[in-house]
């Protein structure tokens, strides 16, 4: 159900993506106040459930993107089922989907089909490729989108290999790509009173993190080499250092108050005049050495109250205790699971903090949601007799 007071609230998102592209997506949207249904098929739903470590029967990967969602059973394969989405497509707002481009027009469950029933309604797919071009049928996964976008080709030490992030980049890109891009058609439709498509490629999302250095490359000719850009390790005062305690410093010196507050303070103040030398590698053994002096807690100590543009690099067991995301309330205990959840960032100060909700047990949903679109019980009760929707819920 909607979360009353939020900016979102009244929006109905029926969502019938899997896994983190859309299921992240939908939760930038929930935590807005929106009434996110999940639409799941009767084969076990979202693949997310049971990719453990489980908690409570369910994957912990799954409660930590579905919380404050809705969950309904569904055949969509079925005449039934598909008479039963676009009744409730109908009286939604939203419909997000994550299937390969050509999927729902097969079902019959296109976006010309359902913007007939509801001229109002916006509909959001997130594919690897988008809707059209060659590769709109090719199967693939965020390793390859990035691939493909030059971003895992820039990603590495100079030297090496590309390196994969720790991060799925273009997925979660996708999925804020979708939010405001459903966000920007609701209010277009709130000016035309006209639904609209919006076509999220991960891809192209993933080359839009590349902006600055295609331009830099097309502007001034071959790339620079993997691990040697301004902001990639080419430059030593903007880079990653071990300390003597064998943690990490990550020093963002980019400007040259910064970089001299930070050699003022090691004490080693000849070597500020050559921030931009042109042998960086020198440079960077320098500091490397500098920094390798002290542990990391020392390092941090000595620069406290400073303004240098260092922070420790944490391990994950370290970033819950961090004072600066403890005082912004930045994760959530789940109330009904062992779960900590990590705030999404849209904050809003002025209103009501979004409090999680776990995430809904597989169908649990079904029947309320159902009556809430105008089926009566006979109807469900028809339904769940044909094995269009689970029995029990």
């Amino acid at each position: 159900m909607s979360q009353p007071n939020l900016p979102l609230a009244g929006v109905v998102v029926l969502d019938l993506s899997r896994l983190l592209p859309g299921a992240y997506g939908s939760l930038l949207l929930a935590d807005l106040g929106a009434d996110i249904i999940k639409i799941e098929d009767l084969k076990g739903g979202d693949y997310m459930r049971w990719i453990p470590p489980l908690v409570d029967q369910y994957g912990v990967h799954y409660h930590a993107t579905n919380r404050n969602k809705r969950s309904v059973g569904l055949d969509l394969a079925a005449p039934k089922g598909k008479a039963v989405f676009r009744r409730l497509a109908a009286r939604a707002d939203v419909v997000l989907e994550s299937f390969r481009p050509g999927v729902m027009d097969r079902l019959g469950l296109g976006y010309p089909i359902l913007q007939a029933h509801n001229p109002r309604l916006v509909y959001c797919a997130i594919s690897g490729y988008g809707q059209d071009g060659p590769y709109r049928r090719r199967v693939g996964h965020d390793l390859n989108y990035i691939a493909i976008a030059g971003l895992l080709g820039a990603t590495g030490e100079a030297g090496g290999p590309p390196v994969m992030p720790a991060v799925q980049i273009a997925d979660l890109g996708g999925s804020y790509a979708a939010a405001v891009g459903i966000l920007a058609a609701l209010v277009g439709r709130g000016t035309d009173g006209r639904g609209r498509r919006v076509d999220i490629s991960m891809t192209e999302v993933a080359l839009s993190f590349m902006t600055t250095h295609l331009a830099r490359h097309w502007f001034s000719g071959p790339a620079e080499p993997r691990g040697q850009g301004m902001l990639s390790g080419g430059l030593a005062c903007y880079n990653i250092y071990p300390t003597r305690d064998g943690k990490y410093l990550a020093l963002g010196a980019l400007e040259p108050k910064f970089w001299s507050a930070f050699l003022t303070r090691a004490g080693r103040g000849d070597l500020i005049d050559r921030q931009m030398d042109e042998d960086q590698a020198a440079l960077h053994a320098e500091v490397a050495a500098i920094v390798h002096q002290r542990t990391r807690d020392e390092w941090m100590a000595l620069l406290e109250g400073h303004e240098v543009c260092c922070e420790p690099v944490y391990a994950m067991a370290e970033v819950a205790a961090d004072p600066q995301l403890q005082a912004r309330e930045v994760l959530l205990r789940d109330p009904g699971v062992p779960v900590i959840h990590v705030r999404t960032p849209v904050r809003l100060p002025d209103g009501p903090t979004p409090q999680p909700r776990t995430a809904p047990a597989y169908g649990a949903d079904t029947r309320p949601v159902l009556r809430e679109f105008g089926f009566t019980d006979a109807e469900i009760a028809d339904l769940q007799a044909a094995g269009i929707v689970p029995a029990g819920h």
